[in-house]
């Protein structure tokens, strides 16, 4: 089969796609003016259908008013949050070597590109965080007596999102607290679709799964060692090793750290392909990296298959403390354990309503919500930046323009909007200075 097939068929797709762009506009249907138009190399689709139902939906001003409140509270808090980690990262960039340095594809959140979103799961949650953080903007929009001059789809090749187009001048006229009542409205769309979905995924998970037993969850065996010789593989639990318990990753460590070559250790797993707990005994060989040390040949995931579920269902309990746990949480992805698939759902079994079904299907549906509460987190806090043209770059330069109006009483507020909107290009330099600091430094030392 062809290695480069998947490649070979984008390419296809990007230059069919081109060529309809390309027809489209040689015959006149394609233009700004048009129901089809450009946003960089995204097709636009535009309609005035389903405006009416923003309005019913907006007609609620004082409730939409106060959660619009809330949203500008939350993206003020994201915007200080995500600029003191970038300050952060930059110092930390000092201590980086070349080979440790971020890759620029991890700084793309985009499926396919970023090497940690997988590219289903990371295309259904981005499509929904995108489409239901524009009709927020469109509800709180009309809210505000702020018109909506038409509605769409997102096209690169296939849907990649939606898009709600404000009247600029009515938002340009409106009062600096509507205005940012609407720029925020997206932020906290994202924010709330995080919270719906995280605790959609803890309560399915907290329901209907659990461990095949309380130990470490083997990701790997490598070939030619006593695992592989006693027919051990990824999936099986190892909850004993010389009738020493190992519950956690680190008394599994320190049980091995106690053997030497050569010694004939018990060994107690849960065989995931028998599906029952197995004793026995192996001989363990040298270890090829610790001296005096005995080597059984496994590697174990970093989160034991208990841990993994309460990382899942409550972060904040983990043992580890709630931090910690958070942490856990947010880096599944680097640690190879979400989504969960392959021999990982091997560590567990289903109960409650979906006792005795497959496996499969239910970690296809648990992995969606992972990725939809992921994917809405990363858009919020990145809509937060103080960066033209996301929602945050129109936020600071109108928090700057209100701190301006109290010290300098006596700017008009052609002077106060000139201010704030160099201000807010200077943010939007400064941070994405910081954005390509963490890649290029490291190289440069």
């Amino acid at each position: 089969m062809d290695p480069y097939l998947g490649y070979e068929i984008a390419i296809a797709l990007i230059a069919v796609y081109g060529a309809v762009l390309y027809g489209l506009y040689r015959s006149g249907r394609l233009g700004p003016d048009r129901a089809l138009s450009l946003m960089g190399p995204a097709l636009m689709t535009k309609t005035q259908r389903g405006r009416s139902l923003l309005d019913r939906w907006g007609r609620f001003r004082r409730f939409w008013s106060v959660v619009a409140d809330l949203g500008i509270v939350l993206a003020a808090i994201s915007m200080v949050t995500i600029v003191v980690l970038l300050l952060l990262g930059a110092v930390a960039s000092f201590r980086l070597s070349p080979s440790q340095a971020p890759s620029v594809t991890e700084a793309v959140g985009l499926p396919g590109i970023n090497p940690i979103i997988p590219l289903g799961y990371g295309i259904v949650a981005l499509v929904v965080g995108i489409v239901l953080h524009e009709l927020m903007h469109g509800i709180i929009a009309r809210s505000q007596k702020i018109g909506v001059k038409s509605l769409g789809i997102l096209w690169f090749v296939v849907p990649i999102g939606a898009f709600v187009e404000q009247d600029d001048k009515e938002m340009l006229a409106a009062p600096r607290r509507q205005r940012d009542r609407v720029a925020a409205a997206g932020v906290l769309a994202n924010f709330a679709l995080t919270v719906v979905f995280f605790f959609a995924l803890s309560g399915l998970v907290a329901v209907s799964v659990q461990p095949n037993a309380i130990g470490v969850g083997i990701a790997y065996v490598e070939p030619n060692t006593p695992a592989a010789n006693l027919s051990l593989s990824a999936g099986d639990i190892i909850t004993a090793v010389n009738s020493t318990s190992t519950p956690t990753t680190a008394l599994f460590e320190a049980a091995l750290a106690n053997t030497t070559p050569g010694e004939s250790v018990s060994l107690v797993y849960y065989d995931a392909g028998l599906g029952h707990s197995v004793t026995t005994t192996v001989v363990l060989t040298k270890s090829p990296t610790v001296k005096g040390r005995g080597f059984l040949g496994v590697g174990v995931d970093s989160l034991t298959p208990a841990e993994l579920k309460q990382v899942l269902v409550w972060p904040a309990g983990s043992d580890q403390g709630p931090l910690v746990g958070t942490l856990d949480w947010l880096v599944l992805p680097l640690a190879s354990l979400e989504p969960v698939s392959g021999s990982t759902t091997s560590y567990y079994h289903l109960t409650g309503p979906f006792a005795g079904t497959g496996t499969s299907a239910f970690w296809v549906g648990a992995n969606i919500l992972y990725w939809l509460a992921w994917i809405n987190l990363l858009l919020g806090l990145s809509n937060s930046l103080p960066l033209y043209p996301l929602d945050g770059g129109w936020l600071f330069r109108d928090f700057v323009a209100s701190v301006a109006a109290r010290v300098k009483k006596a700017w008009t507020e052609a002077e106060l909007d000139r201010f704030a909107g160099r201000a807010a290009t200077l943010s939007s330099l400064l941070v994405l200075l910081l954005l390509v600091w963490q890649f290029v430094v490291p190289r440069l030392l």
